[in-house]
Order: C-alpha cells, then sequence, then structure tokens
C-alpha cells in the first residue's frame, strides 16, 4: 500500500505526456493536411515532435508514448490490418511466391552488402555490422545488441534512420511521381472509412475481442512481435473464416498516426546530430544502400511480372512492419501483399539472427 501513491503519481505523469505528445501531434497533423502534405498526419506528427522536441529542451522530457499505450494501440492496428484478409485472398497466395522468393533473395544480398560496406570501408565489428544492417525485425536486433556490442545505441540509431527514411520519403515519392493524385487519394481513403458512431455494437465489439484477445493467443504460439503479427494472424483467420467482419475506423487509424508518428518524432528529438554525427552519416549511406537493393529488385520485377510497382516498393523496402503496413492503408495499396512479404521477412530475420550471431561468436 506504501508504494501505491508513488504508482498513482507515475500514472498520472504518464497520461499527462501522453496528452502532451498526442495534441502537439494532432496540431502537427491538422498543419500538414492544411498544407495539402500527403499523410498528413503521419508526417506532420513526426515533423512537430521532432522539431519542438529537438528545438526545446525544457519540453523534450514531456513527450512520451509509452508501452502500455503504445501496444494497444498496435493490437488494434494489426486487428484492422488482419481485415484486409477473406477467402479470396487464398487463391492470391500462390500468386505470391515469386515476389516472395525475390524478397527473401534481395534480404541476404541486402544484409551482405550493408555488413561488407560497414566492416571493409567504416571499420565496424561484424557483430554490429550485422546488428546495424539487418533489414527487418529492428526490435529484435536492438534487443539482442544488449550486452553483445559496445554501443547499442549505434545499433538503435541505424534503424530509426532507416524506419525514418522509408517512412517520410514513400509520402513525398507518391506527391513527386503522382502529384495532387496521392494527396487526394490518401484523404479520400481517410474519409471514406466509418467513423466510430457509425460502427454497429456487434461489429465495434468484435474489434476490440479480437485485439485484446490475439495477445495471449500470440504469447502462447510464441510469435514473433506478439502485439502486432498476433492480431493480424488471428484477424487474418477469422475474416478468411467469414465468421467477423471488422471495418475500418476512420478515428483509430488517425490516432494510430499520431501515434506512430511522435514515437518516431520522440525518438529522434532525443538524438545529439553532433555527438552522434559519424553514425548518423554512416546510418544514412548504409540504408541508402539497403533500399536502393530492395528498390532494384522491386523494378525489375515490375519490368519481367507486370506486378504493379508501388505495391513492390512497399513490399520490399524495410522501413518497419508497423509504419509500412499503415502507410499501405493510407494510400490505398494491396494490404494483404505488402504485409505477407514483411511478416515472411521479419520471421526469417527473427529466426536467422540468434543462429548468425551465434556463428559469429563461435
Amino acid at each position: 500500500m506504501e508504494h501505491l501513491p508513488r504508482v498513482l503519481g507515475s500514472a498520472k505523469k504518464s497520461s499527462l505526456s501522453i496528452l502532451i505528445t498526442i495534441s502537439t501531434a494532432l496540431g502537427g497533423g491538422l498543419c500538414a493536411k492544411s498544407l495539402g502534405l500527403p499523410a498528413p498526419f503521419l508526417m506532420g506528427s513526426l515533423v512537430s515532435i521532432w522539431v519542438i522536441g529537438l528545438t526545446i529542451k525544457a519540453v523534450r522530457p514531456s513527450f512520451a508514448i509509452p508501452t502500455w499505450f503504445f501496444i494497444p494501440i498496435m493490437l488494434g492496428l494489426g486487428t484492422l490490418i488482419g481485415s484486409n484478409f477473406n477467402p479470396e485472398i487464398i487463391q492470391k497466395f500462390s500468386s505470391y511466391v515469386d515476389t516472395t522468393i525475390a524478397m527473401c533473395v534481395a534480404t541476404f544480398f541486402a544484409s551482405v552488402v550493408g555488413v561488407l560496406f560497414l566492416t571493409r570501408f567504416r571499420a565496424y565489428d561484424l557483430t554490429t555490422s550485422l546488428l546495424c544492417c539487418i533489414p527487418g525485425g529492428q526490435a529484435e536486433a536492438i534487443i539482442l545488441s544488449q550486452g553483445r556490442v559496445e554501443k547499442e545505441y549505434v545499433v538503435a540509431l541505424f534503424h530509426l534512420v532507416r524506419v525514418t527514411l522509408v517512412f517520410v520519403g514513400t509520402p513525398l515519392f507518391l506527391g513527386y511521381f503522382q502529384g495532387s493524385v496521392a494527396i487526394e487519394k490518401s484523404n479520400q481513403i481517410l474519409t471514406s472509412m466509418p467513423n466510430i458512431m457509425e460502427i454497429d455494437l456487434v461489429n465495434l465489439g468484435s474489434f476490440i475481442l479480437v485485439a485484446v484477445c490475439s495477445y495471449p493467443v500470440a504469447k502462447v504460439f510464441r510469435l514473433p512481435m506478439p502485439h502486432f503479427i498476433g492480431p493480424i494472424a488471428v484477424s487474418s483467420a477469422l475474416h478468411i473464416a467469414g465468421l467477423v467482419e471488422i471495418p475500418r475506423i476512420s478515428e483509430f487509424l488517425i490516432l494510430t498516426q499520431l501515434v506512430i508518428g511522435a514515437r518516431i518524432g520522440e525518438r529522434l528529438c532525443t538524438v545529439q546530430l553532433r555527438e552522434l554525427l559519424k553514425y548518423t552519416i554512416d546510418a544514412i549511406m548504409s540504408s541508402m544502400i539497403i533500399l536502393g537493393i530492395y528498390i532494384s529488385f522491386a523494378f525489375v520485377l515490375n519490368h519481367f511480372s507486370g506486378g504493379d510497382l508501388f505495391d513492390l516498393l512497399l513490399a520490399f523496402v524495410p522501413g518497419g512492419l508497423h509504419e509500412v503496413t499503415l502507410l499501405a492503408i493510407i494510400f490505398g495499396f494491396d494490404v494483404a501483399f505488402v504485409v505477407f512479404h514483411h511478416i515472411i521477412r521479419v520471421i526469417t530475420v527473427v529466426l536467422a539472427l540468434p543462429i548468425v550471431l551465434s556463428f559469429i561468436k563461435k
């Protein structure tokens, strides 16, 4: 009982930080929307938190998205992503074989080239190079770096830079090649989704129930990223079986964009660029090499198979499973196609990384 006031005080402080962070992110999102930027709530939240936190040090400690708040958001996002799978999608899996093999080859090739770049030209040790360059499984790579490398923050920085480049670059890329079409499309998709008041209680209850129950199911089956892959798996299975039909909820997707954008911005504003300039430059260079390899594979596949270029690009680029799948929803891409390839890469990386690290240690 003597710890209760401290716990309540910590919860109050955490809730206040969330309120300040989300309010700032929302302000940035609304500004970005008024300027006609693509994916405004994503871009606006990231930039506003990053710039304000970087320039006003006194405000920086107030920006926080704690894990206890982030995980339920990811459970809900995974549930909505799973709703893109239906009985017809099973027939499409056979058409994913070629692109899946190509993606696995690209992952191996990008990892090898990235490691060679850091070890041969930037004098990094082999373990740090591998953990920095592994394209996918960012959280797992950061966790595995603890106790294995001297400077754990370098691994986190490399992954953060790559995710940010994809996260920021994709909307700008689409805006450049598709002009106002990309912006209008992202806004139309968001406004066309039903709001929470238009959803009946059965579907709303199904959404909450699937999101909550999928986490323990994922833990039982020891799925990687259980807070995200778990709800995707459970929701997908239920939708393929035709047992539920959960619509996308516009308010929840806006909140998800704000949370993910703010979380990346929050991390970026803590990185002191003067102290970490060398690592930042190395991270950008290695990220460009890795992304260039994946983009090249996507263009080659598009040329020979005729698949949609933007679907291939978003399915291939390793920009974070949460972030990339959210971009797929916002811009109306083939979400099932994008999610399938990213999950295969994450599972492959999660299974292979500990084995490779053990081999390096020996």
